[in-house]
């Protein structure tokens, strides 16, 4: 019998007889692409249709390889596919249901493809013209919802999933995307929530429905009121907040985990051999090679869920075995196609492995811990644009957080300590800290720690401003929540004293680069005023009064870098230039600093003659500190605790846009080259009659 192969829907026998035949399913799909009705002659050809397994290869070029007027010419037969695939998902028969759903997917591809070019034709139109569009689209979307919601094919319940996905991401700009006022209108919200809510559907189906979400509560959010960000608001069922928290953990906990895999492999590999023999001269660049795709998709999620849900917070903060620790055999999966913002799933195998019992030498961790994790790696390197798109992020979600009531409550709370391991910068003048030795502390020291970390990692050329400003927000939030609550911290707060006096070393010995392209008073501004909050108000929530102390002994220790900042900032404010309202700023919050260092340095320096002393130590510099509080006066400063409530709308617009754009791009790309084989669906329903 001579032996069949089939390429781009063509059968070939490999015997003498070499002349092509068409699959049944490409002779059909090309009675479509003529101008007549397909059923004329067929009576019974849309129901065999969905009978044949879909060659989307073959119709999607069909589509992108006419021009718009000869798809204009047989828009009717489009018309009428559309329509009959969305009938066809009516039918009992599963197998139908797959056809229909991987029909539809391949047409909105096909025919958006043809939208980018300038034939000017509407995609809404040409799939279902205008007078059927609305009737089509509630029909199309109560199928999918009935789908979704059933007790049926878990198989069906994903392609619906990717349906819809393709149907959203058929737009880069998805505000753009005119089918999806049907969606807004036909709300798929209450299927999404019925997937997170129920463990198995979370576990199967839970990445594709968070991300989805998360891409409709974007669709024209600032032009009109979308129905998904007021029901996104107001949810406040706890499974289905906590399944929503899991999707984004287990995404988070699979990045983190893969990048010590890289970090492991990359150390004991010849690169640390060679690194170990020649010295640690080229650490930094050894690191830069260890690079995993993040995923701003899941991190958009998790955004828009602390954003708009209050209730979500509670969710930041459940406990579960830490995901890394937790080692279960992971079978073989498909692989995906890498893209620039790793849209990729984490497998259903990772997912399911958290639901392991906790074991005694298991780490609890919590969504909040995960989240801290995947900042630590992302924010070491802003120089490639998603990683500083994923900073950015991941600093604005942190200032929410800040702001939070309930969240500062948990992170502040004595009886939630947990050790968190953040990933540290590879640097020549430190050691790596032993991940053993970390303290089991309250969850807003790590918060502390990421920020300090973020201050001694970044000062470059490529000064990065905007996190900068970020970073110090979120500390400053975090310290007016201590004032107002009076929250004694015990915290190594001389380590965020060092690094913001560094900083400001940094602005000073770089101002003539850095003010060609930033105004760096605002942040020396903001620096000086962290400083001096912790003078006037620091004895309410310092955790000792030697803490208070060692505050001063900084100030005086450092005094050069302080007097210097001064002498700039007097010198611009004096100055008719640009600088010269900002600089002034700085000059006036420098005014009780300047008070300490000119009210102190006198007596320690009497106390060193008085004492034949030619250096004093820490404790004898101290000791004239504390013998000389009373006679110091400082000004009280209005408005140190207060601050500006982050807004999304009027600041961060155009930057959600653009990253939802990316998102958009990436997620399309990986449906198209990925999720839609429909092998297993077949085996799946092959046994149905």
């Amino acid at each position: 019998m001579a032996q069949v192969e089939k390429r781009g829907g063509l059968l070939r026998k490999s015997s003498a007889s070499k002349k092509p035949l068409k699959e049944k399913v490409v002779l059909m799909y090309d009675e479509i692409f003529m101008t007549e009705d397909p059923s004329k002659c067929s009576p019974r050809f849309w129901e065999e249709l969905f009978l044949m397994k879909v060659n989307l290869e073959y119709l999607e070029g069909k589509l992108e390889s006419l021009d718009g007027e000869e798809l204009m010419k047989i828009k009717d037969n489009i018309n009428c596919l559309f329509q009959h695939c969305i009938q066809a998902l009516g039918e009992e028969h599963p197998i139908r249901v797959v056809n229909a759903l991987q029909t539809l997917c391949a047409l909105i591809r096909g025919v958006h493809q043809k939208n980018k070019s300038t034939s000017g034709f509407d995609i809404i139109n040409m799939l279902m013209g205008f007078d059927k569009a609305e009737l089509c689209m509630k029909n199309l979307m109560e199928s999918l919802d009935s789908l979704l919601c059933a007790e049926g094919s878990e198989s069906l319940k994903s392609l619906c999933l990717k349906l819809l996905l393709c149907l959203v991401t058929v737009t880069d700009n998805i505000s753009q995307n005119t089918v999806l006022e049907y969606v807004m209108i036909n709300s798929i919200f209450e299927a999404i929530l019925q997937i997170l809510s129920h463990p198995p559907s979370c576990r199967e189906h839970g990445y594709d429905a968070v991300v989805l979400l998360a891409l409709l509560v974007n669709y024209r959010k600032y032009e009109s009121v979308n129905p998904y960000i007021v029901k996104l608001s107001i949810v406040d069922d706890e499974a289905t907040l906590n399944g929503m928290g899991l999707v984004i953990a287990q995404a988070l906990s699979e990045y983190n985990r893969q990048y010590k895999d890289k970090e492991e492999e990359h150390q004991s590999g010849f690169f640390s051999a060679l690194t170990n023999m020649v010295g640690s001269m080229f650490i930094a660049d050894a690191h830069e090679k260890i690079s995993v795709q993040t995923n701003e998709a899941i991190l958009l999620a998790l955004y828009e869920a602390v954003h708009l849900n209050r209730n979500f917070i509670t969710v930041l903060a459940q406990s579960h075995p830490e995901m890394g620790l937790v080692t279960t055999p992971v079978s073989p999966t498909p692989t995906a196609p890498v893209t620039a913002l790793g849209t990729t799933p984490p497998s259903s195998d990772v997912i399911s492995s958290v639901e392991l019992p906790l074991d005694a030498d298991v780490q609890t961790s919590n969504l909040l811990i995960t989240f801290l994790k995947y900042s630590s790696i992302v924010m070491q390197d802003t120089k490639d644009e998603h990683r500083l798109h994923s900073g950015k992020l991941c600093l604005i979600i942190l200032t929410c957080i800040a702001e939070d009531q309930y969240a500062n409550a948990f992170l502040h709370d004595d009886n939630m300590n947990f050790r968190v391991n953040l990933h540290r910068m590879p640097m020549r003048h430190r050691k790596k800290a032993a991940d053993k030795n970390l303290p089991c502390r309250p969850l807003v020291c790590a918060v502390l720690d990421l920020m300090v970390e973020f201050i001694v990692t970044h000062m470059m050329k490529e000064f990065p401003m905007d996190l900068y400003v970020r970073c110090i927000q979120v500390v400053h939030k975090l310290l007016c929540y201590q004032k107002k609550c009076r929250v004694r911290l015990h915290y190594t707060w001389r380590e965020l004293w060092s690094a913001l006096i560094n900083l400001l070393k940094f602005l000073m010995s770089n101002e003539t680069v850095l003010l060609a392209k930033h105004n760096i008073f605002t942040l020396a501004l903001m620096i000086v005023n962290l400083f001096n909050m912790f003078i006037t108000y620091g004895d309410t929530f310092l955790p000792t009064p030697s803490s208070y102390d060692e505050l001063y002994y900084e100030i005086i220790r450092m005094h050069q870098s302080f007097d210097n900042l001064y002498s700039m900032v007097l010198r611009l404010s004096t100055n008719a230039g640009q600088w010269k309202e900002a600089a002034s700023k700085v000059t006036h919050a420098l005014v009780n600093i300047r008070a300490i260092i000119n009210h102190f340095n006198p007596k320690i320096e009497s106390y060193a003659a008085v004492n034949h002393i030619s250096q004093l130590s820490e404790e004898q510099v101290l000791e004239v500190v504390r013998a000389n509080y009373d006679t110091l006066t400082l000004k009280l400063q209005d408005g140190l605790d207060q601050y500006e409530r982050y807004s999304e709308q009027h600041k961060e617009a155009a930057f959600f846009k653009e990253l939802v754009r990316s998102i958009s791009t990436n997620v399309r790309r990986n449906l198209a080259f990925h999720t839609l084989s429909q092998e297993v669906l077949l085996k799946e329903f092959s046994t149905i009659s």
